[in-house]
């Protein structure tokens, strides 16, 4: 128990391997993973639980979660890619939009909400699963990608054009996708709105290209959510894994 002395803040709860794993991610890895399980737990949760340390394994329980929850089958590796670049479709425009209109607040927003899913991205393209935003940072330093990715980041969130600098982004973490072989290679050039004079990449052409390569009906054909924290992230809602498993049955029955 947690306590006000500094002899008692541990914190050390003693339970078996079965019952810490659904506590923590509300199933047993060791009966199997199900699509609903991997969409239905946060990737915060899967970060924690295969990257914690483990100071004693012996019998080999701990091992044997964490070997099952390592990555993603590439089936649904494919899933979040695409309902990842879909979030950055669904938006890319609206930066050029907000700055026509002279509403340079809602620019600022929009662009620190781009940044933030690119950042995210390029998690899940290194096969890293994404922590929840105090270390979002953070994680993302370690990657390979940041070298080159996070400068150009850092610039459009300060840049008078912050549209000119994510186009720079999107075209980088194009790239980045078009290397690891999930999808048939696309352009990664940026290009014009239709007829607005500011660049975005056409990001729904990468989620296309993902979803074409997926064997499993479900996911290939159904609503493109993805996994339950790229559609939903308030801390209290990410903190109960029963509500959020109903949920991600939901969308995975109309998706059937």
């Amino acid at each position: 128990m947690l306590t006000d002395s500094p002899e008692g803040r541990h914190g050390v709860d003693v339970v078996d391997p079965r019952t810490w794993s659904v506590e923590r991610l509300g199933f047993d890895p060791g009966h199997g993973v199900r699509t609903i399980d991997w969409l239905a737990v946060p990737t915060q949760r899967l970060a924690e639980v295969t990257g914690g340390t483990v100071f004693h394994d012996d019998l080999g329980e701990i091992t044997r979660i964490r070997h099952a929850l390592e990555w993603y089958p590439d089936d649904l590796w494919r899933y979040v890619l695409a309902c990842q670049w879909r979030r950055i479709a669904q938006e890319e425009a609206f930066v050029g939009r907000c700055a026509e209109v002279g509403d340079g607040l809602g620019e600022r927003i929009v662009t620190a909400r781009l940044v933030r899913d690119l950042m995210r991205l390029c998690l899940l393209l290194e096969r890293r699963y994404p922590p929840y935003s105090k270390w979002l940072g953070t994680v993302f330093a370690s990657l390979d990608a940041a070298v080159e990715v996070g400068p150009v980041l850092e610039r459009a969130l300060t840049s008078a054009r912050p549209a000119t600098e994510l186009a720079e982004a999107y075209r980088k973490v194009a790239e980045l996708q078009n290397r690891t072989g999930l999808a048939d290679p696309l352009s990664p050039e940026p290009r014009p709105f239709h007829s607005r004079p500011y660049p975005v990449l056409d990001a729904g052409r990468f989620t296309e290209a993902l979803l074409a390569r997926i064997e499993d009906p479900a996911l290939r054909d159904g609503v493109p959510v993805g996994a339950v924290d790229q559609y939903i992230d308030g801390t209290d809602a990410l903190a109960r894994l029963g509500p959020l498993r109903d949920l991600a049955g939901r969308f995975l029955e109309e998706e059937g």
